[in-house]
């Protein structure tokens, strides 16, 4: 089969489309027939080496497809099930292998692309807006990067929750797919400061929460629109990694609650995978919420996509097709 493989880290031109031996089942495992794996910013932070892993690799930890064989001791899937995943590192290929424990059935009214789509960005929303800071009818949020894949769902969830949307981005295109999406307040950053302008609408120290997967050029306003004991979560380093702080630097002269969630802290706990899934796939389903779709490429073409997304070419979701 084919695989997109790292043996050293680097730029985008270190992804090579190799051909690999195909993986085989666990006895506790399966192996999947890949429609289609989704790319996300921490496939590029394996592949640069800010996050370190073990070398050879192959990248991607997301997508959805068939089962194409299961382990002997595995009941709960058979061959052709349809089934998504997040977290199964190797999946920008032809099929790979994983615990069976590690995916969820795709429902029906749920297509194979917008499954593999909203895994990984789908369920950081949901966490971000249901566990890190669960949002209410009252609560203000801010949500950068809201064109991006994770971001535009961010303000649907958020929406949902009555909250009120303070949306930054950066083209008048990805404007346009914010206010869409249900954003209250949209805010050019390369036309504005972004903080002076949230306090112009909402006033100073106003905000409840800012969900930031921008990092180093976001973080310091994010910290100053937000209110006494408001929450800071920096989930995403899109911008670059936020540069190291002092907590009394980061207090802003008042209380906050500042944290670095990761999504698969948030799916640790016996049946948190399959709960927020279930929520997630059945919004949906409903037609609730909407993921965007907003590139496809073949998977031979991972570097031209990795190009494109850390050079905030894209909006909704980059998807590599085997």
């Amino acid at each position: 089969m084919r695989a997109i493989r790292i043996n050293e880290t680097g730029g985008p031109e270190v992804l090579n489309y190799d051909e690999v031996d195909d993986p085989t089942a666990s006895p506790d495992g399966i192996v999947v027939d890949v429609a289609a794996a989704g790319v996300n910013f921490i496939d590029t932070y394996h592949r640069s080496g800010l996050y370190t892993m073990p070398l050879p690799l192959t990248i991607g930890l997301e997508g959805a497809g068939t089962v194409a064989a299961v382990g002997a001791e595995v009941t709960e899937w058979a061959v052709g099930d349809t089934v998504a995943w997040t977290g199964c590192i190797g999946s920008y290929a032809d099929k790979v292998a994983m615990p069976a424990a590690s995916v969820v059935a795709v429902p029906d009214g749920v297509g194979l692309d917008i499954a593999a789509a909203s895994m990984l960005q789908g369920l950081t929303a949901h966490y971000l807006i249901d566990s890190t800071y669960a949002l209410g009818p009252d609560d203000q949020c801010v949500v950068h990067a809201a064109a991006g894949g994770v971001g535009l769902l961010l303000v649907q969830m958020a929406k949902m929750k009555g909250a009120e949307v303070f949306a930054t981005v950066g083209t008048d295109e990805k404007a346009e797919l914010a206010r869409n999406a249900g954003a209250d307040h949209v805010i050019m950053y390369r036309q504005v400061d972004f903080a002076e302008a949230i306090e112009d609408i909402a006033g100073p120290n106003a905000i409840d929460v800012v969900y930031d997967g921008v990092g180093a050029t976001t973080f310091d306003g994010g910290l100053r629109v937000l209110r006494r004991r408001g929450t800071m979560a920096t989930f995403g380093n899109a911008s670059g990694p936020v540069e190291p702080v002092t907590p009394i630097a980061a207090s802003a002269g008042k209380s906050l609650f500042l944290t670095r969630p990761s999504l698969f802290d948030y799916l640790a706990e016996p049946g948190e995978l399959q709960r927020r899934s279930d929520e997630m796939f059945s919004w949906i389903a409903a037609g609730d919420l909407d993921v965007r779709i907003g590139l496809e490429m073949p998977l031979a073409e991972a570097t031209e996509a990795h190009r494109k997304l850390e050079g905030r070419e894209t909006t909704g979701k980059v998807l590599l097709r085997p």
